[in-house]
């Protein structure tokens, strides 16, 4: 499902839309709405020895899945506050991003809107990891050890530790 699918009326002067690939268009007060991913942040959060911490899902979409941590940046935030924020309320951390790794597009489950995601690696400067309620559990993996392709709750998890490995 798209993020404009199921739009029937336009939502400045209620007139029908007409759908077109990646848009709606309204030809009563000229509105056109575009398709776009919902933009997201995560961080490979690394231990002095290398390892990434991973988080299993306790919410849907793909609960009980391993996922890199992270969430959605909020209107008018930029992304770098956005990934300590959601570290923050992930873990109760403080982070220090450090190296962008990846930007990789992808689906908030497999019904869900596009997503634009946007991962650095980055390290704790204080706190120690305590998962919030939407995780249930937290690991520390060694990159020759991760999770298989199958265990991530994302395509776009897979993606990028493939990438940070390389």
């Amino acid at each position: 499902m798209g993020e404009l699918d199921g739009w029937r009326t336009c939502p400045r002067c209620a007139a029908r839309l007409v759908a077109e690939e990646g848009a709606v268009r309204c030809t009563a007060c000229g509105l056109v709405v575009y398709a776009k991913p919902a933009p997201a942040v995560c961080a490979l959060l690394l231990d002095d020895g290398g390892r990434v911490l991973l988080a299993r899902r306790a919410v849907e979409p793909a609960e009980g899945k391993w996922d890199i941590i992270g969430g959605f940046v909020d209107e008018f935030e930029q992304p770098l506050d956005a990934l300590r924020r959601e570290l923050r309320e992930e873990l109760d951390v403080e982070v220090e991003p450090l190296q962008l790794v990846a930007a990789v597009a992808d689906r908030y489950g497999e019904a869900g809107n596009a997503t634009l995601n946007v991962c650095w690696t980055a390290r704790i400067v204080s706190g120690e990891p305590t998962p919030s309620e939407e995780l249930a559990e937290l690991r520390w993996f060694e990159p020759g050890e991760l999770p298989s392709r199958d265990e991530f709750a994302f395509p776009n998890c897979h993606e990028i530790l493939a990438l940070w490995r390389r």
